[in-house]
């Protein structure tokens, strides 16, 4: 293997960095990825094809098909178009609604200081997937919020802050199975250990968590949030003259089914199941040993039994026929397309620039220009811009993790900090970039206004940054 992608990268040399660097431009000047990334894979097939376009765009289907040859890809696309399911499923059948009632029920939020635990907390404990974590947490903080006059820019902030950067911190979901997936396709022999060393130093994640609960404690704002907090509190006006608040009636935004109670265990029981059963799959698949199980399959396990045994209570309880369950099912499914066909162009990408020799050539250049120590903070500053810009952390790893992960090999890094680097720097898109999805539902979920959310959150997100990159620096020399 490292002899053919020598091989390669003397063949292509730098015209191995251009596909790459034409779905990055071209994602952040016209902010259409999936477009971008199509014509990145087709440059990169045009070049390894002696520039024939025409045998590049035949090449290029036939990498977006080969993709599915890989059982991982494929489980990965799967897992992540039927995450919509679930949303749909505890929204429908009142589970959401049930949950929201009973926290809300309990009284026991009454101060400012609580009603900001509680939404941070919320959004810790759920984190089998990043919308689904916004969305709880959003629908039972915001009257809370209201009711205490806290700004609904600090809910918002406090739902972006706590899904991104903790479902990289705890990878048993989605986004550890991609990132699993893409590891394994560069032939790292075991990704899952390779991921879970990554999270000591994610500086980023751990400081982006950590400083909105500072902030939810001492009561301290700056910026744009501190003159939100202040328009609520002393003008009481929930939202400024002329906010426009942010409002679905999408996947993200199911109405609750009428004439049916809503109940906390429609909810509890899909993503329980989900929660104890990828553990149980890590063991079996990995032999007894959780390092050694397969993400993919794991996740993907966790989210059938999920709606199965979502979809059999729902059917007990006679709050929906097996045509609606089949219906709602379908519709999550469909509103989580754009994902799974993300990750098909991510897989695609990775897989070009690995015939052409991408991340060795990079390595190499990068180990006889600058010294391994910066390595660290140079990685995770290219992924914070390339995700803000873009405003898809998924879309970053695919391109800097097959960048990334040959300068471990040529250069001598330490994986876990590289791996870090990267996911650090995509998180940080993610937490922040206004056409993030995430971002977007967390504007959503607090029924704030988009741009003063992404306004207020930039300069605690910029804080956790340079914070980061201050300790990458440190390690980058030290290890």
């Amino acid at each position: 293997m490292s002899h053919e992608k020598a091989s390669k990268m003397e063949t292509f040399g730098w015209l191995s960095i251009l596909p790459p660097l034409l779905a990055i431009i071209l994602a952040i000047r016209t902010k259409h990825v999936y477009i971008s990334l199509i014509l990145g894979i087709w440059l990169g097939w045009t070049i390894i094809n002696s520039w024939n376009p025409i045998q590049g765009l035949i090449q290029t289907v036939n990498s977006l098909i080969d993709v599915f040859k890989d059982a991982d890809n494929t489980r990965v696309i799967l897992f992540s178009a039927m995450i919509g399911a679930i949303i749909t499923f505890t929204q429908y059948s009142g589970g959401m609604k049930g949950f929201v009632n009973w926290v809300v029920g309990k009284g026991l939020v009454r101060t400012r200081k609580k009603g900001g635990l509680l939404a941070w907390f919320l959004g810790l404990i759920i984190f089998i997937e990043s919308s689904i974590c916004v969305l709880i947490s959003g629908a039972v903080s915001r009257p809370i919020f209201d009711k205490l006059k806290i700004s609904r820019e600090k809910l918002s902030y406090i739902l972006d802050s706590t899904s991104a950067p903790k479902c990289v911190l705890i990878p048993l979901n989605a986004w550890g199975a991609f990132v699993i997936g893409l590891l394994a396709k560069q032939q790292v022999e075991q990704p899952v250990k390779f991921l879970l060393s990554s999270i000591p130093f994610n500086f980023y994640a751990i400081f982006a968590l950590l400083l909105v609960l500072i902030v939810i404690l001492t009561g301290k704002d700056f910026g744009p949030m501190k003159k939100a907090e202040h328009r609520v509190s002393v003008e009481n006006k929930l939202l400024r003259d002329g906010a426009e608040p942010l409002v679905s009636t999408d996947v993200v935004a199911m109405e609750a089914k009428k004439g049916i109670p809503p109940r906390a265990i429609n909810m509890v029981l899909p993503v329980a199941t989900m929660v104890v059963t990828m553990p149980i799959v890590l063991l079996i698949t990995g032999k007894g040993n959780l390092m050694e199980g397969s993400g993919s399959i794991s996740v993907l396990w966790a989210v059938i039994l999920g709606l199965v045994v979502g979809a059999i209570a729902y059917r007990a309880q006679r709050i929906m026929k097996t045509k609606e369950i089949t219906d709602v099912f379908m519709k999550g499914v469909g509103g989580l397309i754009p994902v799974a066909a993300l990750m098909m162009l991510a897989f695609s990408i990775g897989d070009t620039c690995d015939a052409l020799g991408t991340g060795p050539f990079v390595a190499q250049a990068v180990k006889s220009t600058l010294n391994p120590g910066l390595i660290p903070s140079v990685v995770f500053i290219v992924s914070c811009f390339i995700a803000f810009s873009t405003g898809t952390s998924w879309g970053t790893f695919a391109i800097m993790i097959p960048i990334a992960v040959p300068m471990i090999n040529i250069i001598g890094l330490h994986p876990g900090i590289m791996i870090a680097a990267v996911l650090g720097g995509g998180v940080f898109g993610d937490h922040c970039s206004p056409i993030s999805d995430t971002t977007i539902i967390s504007s959503m979920a607090s029924a704030t206004d988009h741009i003063d959310h992404v306004r207020t959150q930039l300069p605690y997100a910029l804080m956790a940054g340079v914070l980061a990159i201050f300790f990458f620096l440190i390690f980058g020399f030290a290890l």
